[in-house]
């Protein structure tokens, strides 16, 4: 499927020089929708994840998809300040500004397969954070699967795990 043609590009947002990538119209159109939902499967697949993990908010969408068709749990890892209880968190970098990601102390077994799930790479930071994050707490992360890489960025050479998307922009 030409998944490019459900993506809308918004030039400087959220800010001057960023290329926001809109993937409202993939999400609104159930066809897109549910074959990028079963093409991330099949690449997930090879990977045997026991439990899937993404970033607030995007990730939870494509995450919850995924992790339902295929059978296993998923983990919200939300940003700072919003998990009551004793939390597990990490600090980064992003592109334009600093993030804190988290999740509840007891989400992931140690030595769990974790499969990592955003809706785009950008430089990878954001993938770097949770593999540490998910290291903290004796789980194995292993790969990272977007539905979009911006190629322009390369952010998979950036972390140490395998990186594949269904697009690359």
């Amino acid at each position: 499927m030409d998944y490019e043609k459900y993506i809308n590009v918004v030039e400087d947002f959220p800010k001057k020089g960023i290329s926001f990538k809109d993937i409202s119209p993939l999400l609104k159109n159930p066809e897109a929708f549910k074959a990028c939902i079963d093409e991330m499967a099949a690449i997930a697949e090879k990977y045997h994840p026991d439990i899937i993990c993404g970033p607030e908010s995007r990730a939870f969408l494509f995450g919850a998809a995924l992790a339902y068709k295929m059978g296993i749990g998923f983990v919200m890892a939300r940003k700072g300040g919003k998990l009551p209880g004793v939390i597990i968190k990490t600090t980064y970098q992003l592109e334009y500004a600093t993030a804190t990601l988290e999740v509840p102390a007891g989400s992931f077994d140690k030595g769990m397969r974790v499969l990592l799930i955003d809706d785009l790479m950008a430089t990878g930071g954001t993938f770097n954070a949770l593999k540490g994050l998910i290291e903290m707490t004796g789980a194995t992360p292993v790969a990272c699967l977007t539905l979009i890489n911006l190629k322009d960025l390369d952010g998979a050479k950036n972390v140490d795990l395998p990186c594949e998307a269904i697009l690359d922009l």
